[in-house]
């Protein structure tokens, strides 16, 4: 079987990737809390890969899309969140109908879209711009308030190196011109 150019320019990425860690104690929410450490959140349940040929932001018909299961997950996700004790957050969200819902199902604040989470699946060769555009934006934040970033596996992998599955937590510190260090994963729901 011959290896497609679209998989040539994805080897780099899966060269460098891991599963994520097992769940890691909370230890990382105080963190979290004070807005020390960021939380990305991989989307949770939309079933398949990719995005339909066509697809466009802001048309949710054309695009992959949460299962009843996925909204559940966001749903239980806000409601972990909230029970340990993380009532509000701010909440940035890629463009894509799945990252959104799971923003908004999370209930913990306003959502806001942020272009820089948005994925690059079916262009990977924009992953060293928009991974260079996550960290600065990353780097920049100054308040001490928590922030939660909902996007794509194919995201967190080029940010972190770590693979989460859906609906999973990486909490990674904001450093600015290193790669961010990964502080802990967890599954709440």
């Amino acid at each position: 079987m011959p290896i497609t150019r679209r998989a040539m320019l994805a080897l780099p990425l899966f060269l460098a990737i891991r599963p994520a860690t097992a769940q890691e104690p909370l230890s990382w929410l105080p963190a979290v809390k004070r807005g020390e450490v960021v939380a990305l959140l991989r989307h949770a349940l939309a079933p398949g890969t990719g995005d339909p040929e066509g697809f466009r932001l802001g048309d949710c018909s054309t695009q992959r899309n949460l299962s009843p299961a996925g909204r559940d997950q966001a749903r239980a996700i806000g409601a972990r969140l909230r029970d340990i004790g993380l009532e509000k957050a701010g909440v940035f969200s890629s463009q894509w109908c799945r990252c959104l819902d799971t923003a908004r199902l999370l209930d913990l604040g306003e959502v806001k879209e942020l272009p820089a989470l948005n994925s690059f699946f079916a262009d990977p060769g924009r992953r060293s711009v928009q991974t260079r555009e996550l960290d600065t934006w990353l780097a920049a934040q100054t308040s001490a308030k928590p922030r939660i970033l909902v996007t794509h596996q194919v995201n967190i992998t080029a940010l972190t190196g770590i693979v989460p599955a859906s609906g999973e937590l990486v909490i990674v510190s904001r450093l600015s011109g290193a790669s961010p260090r990964l502080v802990g994963t967890a599954r709440l729901a």
